[in-house]
């Protein structure tokens, strides 16, 4: 906000001479103030330098500021000398009650009217800022009369003189300084208490903002505000610039650019501290070990308090009236609070205002804080000025102890941790992804055993039957060889009885010979025949003899080949049995472990049982030795198969079993969806009940709601953007009835408006809306009307619909009570920037206007201007009310107008006003001389701010305005607006060769 003009001329002039040469004020005494024992750390040092050494460091330091006498004092005082005395050598300052009497208070630092902004800002804020960064809480806080100066020391930006500057912005250009933007943040926010609700001056559609306390702590937090983080000086004076831009200020007799609201500037640093950072290899080690990081968080807050006021001196009515109730009630509360803290009261009403609220910890809590108060010299404002000193003096009694704040930096350990449960989750993926891919493969090898089994089945089959036969096939060669055998020991006997016989005959012949001598010749020449005869038997004999041998040596043979035979069957068929046994039991088994798993395992298990007692008859008819050989290597394959049958059975029952498992995690999981399931549907019924219930005491609620067609007619809240201008465009009669508003509403129509949107809502409200029934649209239509009034339901009204339903009224109906009502409520909703856009692009300006030119009901016209003149507050808009003719009805039904946006007024925008040509300036021309001295006062001002807009020059030259403008500042009985129009005057180069011209001619 800027400052009033006296107040900052008078500022300017004397910074400037000084030119930074202050600092040979400071004491020469000043030495360093003893440890606190209430600080927390043992090398803790009082950050007072500049103040006078005291044994506690956790007292409230208070200094005193003198503002200069402006051109009013001067004046109006001129006869009559200050009431204030100042000693800052020895720190006092004395309160003259009259010529004879005064009275003397001592405080921490004194200074004059020539003290620069930079030795203010080294005495008081300086070492706050210093113990906030060394991570301890701080405020900085200005109070004292309007126009003494608060805004000018605390917030002035200093643009164009850098030595102008203001505690805020030099606070933050040595925070940035003295901070590491790689490892340290600064965030701030900036609010205002406006009419004892919290606003965001960075965000202004963010309005009545919550104060959160910690049960714990008592830490005081605002979760609705924007916090913004700063990247270096200029970033923050954008925002300060913006923040200033939004806040409120009106024009008094005291001070034509008041503040009506408490600003406090919130900055929140966070800081690392050195030496506890350590690198990612041993973060673990560390941890473990108990090692965090740590952090100090402390908070700097700067308030600019709203100055206190007495109507009889301000002139304030209307709105200003009741921001100034405000502002004395918030302060008045304090005062209470500082009373109770500096009487060691048992009880400190900090909950009275939400400024004690935000207070708290600045006073009694555990932060540094330091309190400017600034005073007037008049004599005039000898009860305000006595009243600033005596709440410095309660609060120089006020001791917080102060406590360094650090804390675990548990946010880059949760980071850490966070990107480790992110690592141990993708390799839970991963495995998971391997065990679905295992189980496929076992899945697909359990059916390639299974199949090989089957193969292997037949293939037995076929060889049992082949080995059937074969058996078959050796039994009979056997039984060939066997007669051929008996046989061939037949015939062998055979030739021996012969040989028997012939070996009997052949004795039998040498009896003869020896018997008969006689017969020798006979006999010799039978004797020569039988030899022939027995040589020829002899060598068959011989032949018959070597065939008997080779036939009994056959026969032998055969027998050995026999007994071997016999005996390697019998081996074998022993061999046969442990392997079916152990087959039998390896079968059985595997019997077992398949018929858990499918029934169809069983009877091919079966079938293989059957196959293998035949394998084993079969076994026992080989006789045969390659053929046993054969099946031999035959059974140690089948051995091999069935132990790798066995190991892949044993998978296979291994990973039935994780099967199981699995299925048993899935039946409990759908027993607890089936519980959650059921609760859902309970919740459900129930909720359906409720509905029921709130349906019906909706219906008694309608009944009951508010029946007058007035009650929201005079709501305050939507004539604000009306009265908050920095000048004003209406007739003379509406000047006249210009007063506080009245609030109509009864408290037990607030509480009925109250809870009918609680148990019912918005959105069926804005429903009955579009009723047949002409009584439930108005009953519903003036609660909406109601509910608009409260900027924290115009979000939700418009957002169910709500905007679209009363501009289909003020379109459809006929009703003049649904039309002043509804046109109410349009007002209501025109007081956010946000609605206006709606309003205007749906043709909300033109039904406006229809609805002025239909009627002749004055409370209806006065609910029409009061919306238009709340959608003329936006600049933007200007363009589409002239075009859809909202300005024109507005100028005829004789209501206020904003004649110029803050922009211009500020000097961001150039251009010539578009309400020039809607004829605003013959209107202000034409009412310049009206009796009402408030409504005179209203149309002055209008003049000079449009005489500020150096696009409106011709028009002021070539219609009159300059003649208007020249004798405002020569004729009007204020001072601030002749300073004004004369201001203007010089101000513009065009005005200054008008009035030359005129003079020499």
């Amino acid at each position: 906000m800027q400052q009033q003009q006296g107040v900052s001329h008078g500022w300017n002039s004397l910074t400037r001479s000084l030119n930074y040469g202050q600092q040979s004020l400071r004491s020469k005494d000043t030495k360093p103030v003893p440890s606190s024992r209430r600080s927390v750390t043992p090398t803790s040092r009082s950050l007072y330098r500049d103040f006078d050494d005291d044994n506690d460091s956790g007292r409230v330091r208070v200094a005193v500021r003198l503002r200069p006498r402006n051109a009013e004092d001067l004046l109006s005082d001129a006869d009559f000398a200050d009431c204030v005395e100042l000693q800052p050598e020895l720190k006092r300052l004395k309160l003259r009650k009259n010529s004879w009497s005064s009275e003397s208070y001592r405080f921490d630092e004194v200074f004059t009217e020539t003290a620069s902004q930079k030795r203010v800002y080294e005495v008081v804020a300086k070492p706050v800022v210093e113990s906030v960064l060394s991570g301890y809480n701080g405020t900085v806080m200005a109070y004292g009369q309007t126009g003494t100066g608060k805004t000018f020391t605390l917030g002035r930006l200093g643009k164009n003189d850098a030595s102008e500057r203001g505690i805020m912005v030099r606070a933050l250009e040595d925070i940035m300084d003295n901070i590491s933007i790689a490892f340290d943040t600064v965030e701030v926010s900036y609010l205002q208490l406006y009419m004892e609700s919290i606003q965001d001056l960075l965000a202004p559609e963010k309005t009545n903002i919550p104060i959160n306390e910690d049960p714990k702590t008592g830490e005081v937090s605002l979760p609705g505000a924007i916090t913004v983080k700063l990247r270096d000086l200029h970033h923050f004076l954008e925002l300060l610039q913006i923040g200033e831009a939004n806040r409120h200020a009106a024009n008094t007799k005291l001070n034509t650019e008041s503040s009506r609201s408490h600003a406090i500037l919130m900055v929140n640093i966070r800081r690392s501290v050195p030496g506890k950072v350590e690198d990612d290899i041993s973060y673990q080690d560390k941890i473990t070990k108990g090692n965090f990081p740590i952090v100090r968080k402390s908070k700097l807050l700067i308030v600019d308090l709203a100055g206190s006021e007495r109507l009889d001196k301000s002139g304030s009515e209307g709105l200003l009236l009741e921001e100034a109730k405000f502002i004395n009630l918030s302060l008045t509360s304090l005062g209470k609070c500082i009373n109770a803290l500096a009487e060691n009261c048992p009880h400190i009403p900090t909950r009275d205002s939400k400024l004690t609220r935000l207070l708290r910890d600045s006073f009694g809590g555990s932060a540094r804080t330091s309190l400017i108060i600034t005073i007037g010299p008049s004599s005039r404002h000898h009860a305000e000025t006595t009243s600033t000193i005596m709440f410095g003096q309660r609060a120089m009694k006020i001791v917080n102890v102060v406590k360094l704040k650090e804390e675990f930096d548990y946010e880059s350990l949760c980071r850490k941790l966070e990107a480790q449960v992110d690592l141990l989750t993708a390799e839970i993926d991963r495995q998971q992804k391997l065990r679905q891919s295992e189980k496929s493969g076992f899945e697909k090898q359990l059916q390639e055993c299974q199949d090989c089994f089957q193969e292997t089945r037949k293939t037995l089959v076929t060889r049992s039957e082949f080995l059937e036969k074969e058996n078959t096939r050796l039994e009979l060669d056997m039984e060939d060889v066997l007669a051929e055998l008996n046989c061939q020991k037949d015939h062998n006997n055979l030739m021996q009885d012969k040989i028997a016989d012939l070996e009997m005959r052949l004795k039998q012949s040498q009896q003869h010979q020896l018997e008969n001598s006689t017969y020798q010749k006979l006999l010799a020449d039978t004797t020569e025949m039988y030899e022939k005869k027995i040589a020829e038997l002899i060598k068959q004999l011989e032949v018959e003899r070597a065939r008997s041998k080779t036939a009994e040596e056959q026969l032998n043979s055969m027998k050995k080949l026999s007994g071997d035979h016999h005996n390697l069957t019998q081996q074998q068929e022993m061999e046969n049995s442990k392997h079916q046994k152990a087959l039998v039991d390896t079968t059985r088994i595997y019997e077992k472990k398949i018929m858990e798993l499918t029934k169809q395992l069983e009877d091919e298990h079966t079938r293989s049982e059957d196959v293998q007692e035949q394998l084993h008859l079969a076994n026992k008819r080989q006789t045969d030795y390659q053929n046993s050989m054969q099946k031999q290597e035959e059974m140690s394959e089948l051995r091999l198969e069935l132990q790798e049958m066995y190991q892949l059975h044993e998978s296979t029952i291994n990973e039935l079993q994780s099967l199981k498992a699995e299925f048993k995690d899935q039946i409990e999981e759908k027993e607890s969806i089936t519980v959650k399931l059921y609760a859902v549907q309970e919740k459900l019924s129930a909720e359906e009940k409720q509905r029921k219930t709130i349906e019906y005491e909706l219906e008694k609620l309608k009944k009951s709601a508010p029946e007058g067609d007035t009650d929201f007619e005079d709501e305050e809240s939507y004539m604000k953007e009306n009265i908050r201008g920095n000048s004003v465009l209406g007739t003379s009669a509406s000047l006249r009835k210009a007063g506080p508003l009245r609030v109509t509403k009864s408290a037990a129509q607030r509480v009925i408006v109250a809870k009918i949107c609680e148990e019912v809502g918005i959105q069926k409200i804005v429903r009955l809306l579009n009723s047949e029934d002409l009584d439930v649209q108005i009953h519903a239509v003036k609660v909406i009307a109601n509910l608009a009034a409260e900027e924290v339901n115009q979000e939700n009204i418009v957002k169910e619909g709500g905007l679209d339903a009363l501009l289909t009224m003020l379109r459809s109906s006929q009703n003049a009570t649904i039309l002043r009502v509804a046109s109410g409520a349009m007002a209501n909703l025109a007081m956010n920037e946000m609605n206006q856009s709606l309003i205007m692009s749906r043709g909300g300006a033109q039904l406006l206007a229809k609805t002025a030119s239909k009627t002749d009901d004055p409370q209806t016209l006065r609910m029409v201007a009061g919306a238009l003149a709340n959608l003329c507050g936006n600049e933007k808009l200007h363009m589409m009310l002239k075009e859809d003719g909202g300005v024109k009805a507005l100028l005829g039904m004789a209501n206020f107008a904003k004649c110029e946006s803050r922009a211009i007024v500020q000097g961001y925008r150039k251009g010539r006003s578009l309400l020039m040509e809607e004829g605003a300036l013959e209107w202000l021309i034409g009412n310049c001389n009206i009796a009402s001295a408030s409504t005179g006062r209203h149309v002055e001002l209008a003049l000079c701010h449009l005489a500020q807009n150096k696009g409106n020059a011709k028009d002021f030259t070539y219609r009159g305005g300059l003649k208007e403008l020249q004798r405002i500042s020569l004729e009007t009985s204020r001072e601030d607006i002749r300073n004004l129009a004369k201001k203007m005057l010089k101000s513009n180069p065009m005005f200054q060769g008008e009035l030359e011209v005129r003079c020499s001619t």
